[in-house]
């Protein structure tokens, strides 16, 4: 069959990677893609965004299934649009509908599905400005730290945690005032819990549903988890923490209520859901959905997979999914992110990558690099993920930084403390 794969980061060259390697894939195109996934398929210039570009795409091409890679084509509506199209409703897509996808598209719709359907999460309240002064008097009545989320779609940027009661005040004001646009028109404000983090991915078709490999990314731009959040920078898969018995209430208390919540709402859900999760004395709690795979969760936890990629996504999408039985290979697998200096905030593009010959042993996904010429340069915050096995955690993580030295650009940067916590 021929694939068109949506999206142009670090998890869609993991996902090309992994597709590249099934029986059943003819042809594999990206859209847009990166200087990377030129190795597995062939990129196009399309705009994930742009649906009419994409219809015409699975059209040119004669694609039989699209998999839609980032959160924001998911959430503006693209499986509606295929859905409501006479040509693109015969067309398999994995990736939730509208309605589902406000999990991941509003913090405040992911609050009231998780409250009515018994799923733990954090005490919290939301806000907007029509109610700012509330805002203002609920934040003063709470104990520091204070966590406030941007309602929408802010490219894992729009979650703060502030220990200073003022300082979190004027934060939900600049954030009401348009801090992060119109994603921050409602701000949710949390309470803070306090325990270890980790991410459960799961596939489902809306009525079956399939664990994957669970992984722990690290958001924080400093080392010891310090400084600003950013998409993520780095990853390790397995979780050493999530004992069976951990994994137990994680599937009885929040996977299965969550399928039973889509199933009860009536929602299309034939996709991934990443559970962002944290451990409190023992507990599972959820910190966040997200419509798709995580990045850069999706490096560590696809290099553990063993299942013919392209066999689940074509079970995801037809509700065949009972049928899949999830492999993993007992390896750990580490990702470490080589990122461009002064993200997350204003960094510079178009820096020549050097090296990437020299890496031995580790895998290379591309996430904001471009070819121009016979050069590769940097074009995004998150330049390149570095993915390595090892038959221990410390193994994995020492190979991917061994070869983080081996890359060059002006100003990168990387967290050498990955997995320092587990």
């Amino acid at each position: 069959m021929n694939i068109l794969l949506l999206g142009n980061g670090g998890r869609e060259h993991a996902f090309a990677w992994k597709i590249k390697q099934s029986g059943y894939c003819d042809q594999l195109y990206i859209a847009p893609g990166n200087a990377g996934t030129m190795q597995e398929g062939i990129n196009l210039k399309v705009d994930p965004m742009d649906f009419g570009e994409v219809k015409q795409a699975v059209i040119d091409k004669e694609i039989n299934l699209v998999v839609v890679g980032p959160e924001a084509p998911l959430v503006a509506g693209i499986c509606d649009f295929f859905q409501q199209d006479d040509y693109l409703k015969n067309i398999h897509l994995v990736g939730p509908s509208k309605d589902a996808a406000q999990l991941e598209g509003s913090k405040d719709f992911a609050k009231h599905f998780m409250q009515e359907f018994g799923i733990p999460t954090a005490a919290y309240r939301s806000f907007t400005n029509a109610t700012k002064a509330e805002g203002v008097e609920y934040i003063a009545q709470q104990k520091t730290p204070i966590v406030l989320k941007a309602d929408g779609l802010a490219a894992g940027k729009g979650v703060m945690i502030i220990n200073d009661i003022e300082e979190a005040q004027q934060e939900l004001s600049d954030m009401l005032g348009g801090k992060f646009g119109q994603a921050s028109n409602t701000v949710v404000i949390e309470e803070y819990l306090d325990g270890i983090e980790f991410s459960v991915f799961v596939a489902t078709d809306g009525k079956s549903y399939k664990i994957l490999p669970a992984a722990k990314d690290y958001k924080r731009i400093g080392e010891g988890n310090t400084g600003l959040n950013t998409g993520g920078m780095g990853s390790v898969s397995p979780v050493p923490f999530l004992t069976p018995e951990l994994m137990k209430k994680v599937e009885s208390k929040i996977i299965q209520p969550t399928i039973r919540g889509i199933q009860s709402r009536g929602l299309d859900y034939k996709g991934f859901i990443f559970f962002g999760l944290i451990e409190v004395k023992g507990e599972p709690y959820v910190i966040e959905y997200n419509c798709r795979m995580g990045d850069p969760e999706t490096q560590s936890v696809l290099a553990r997979m063993d299942n013919d990629f392209v066999d689940l996504l074509e079970a995801i999408a037809t509700g065949n999914l009972r049928n899949i039985r999830i492999s993993e290979d007992r390896r750990f697998a580490a990702t470490v992110i080589l990122v461009s200096g002064g993200y997350p905030e204003k960094y510079q593009k178009l820096k020549e990558i050097t090296g990437l010959e020299r890496v031995k042993d580790s895998l290379v996904f591309h996430a904001g690099t471009k070819r121009e010429w016979q050069k590769i340069k940097t074009n995004g915050g998150r330049v390149i993920a570095l993915t390595s096995y090892g038959q221990t955690m410390d193994e994995a993580i020492q190979q991917s930084n061994k070869n983080a030295e081996c890359i060059k650009f002006d100003g990168k940067y990387y967290r050498k403390d990955i997995g320092f916590d587990l």
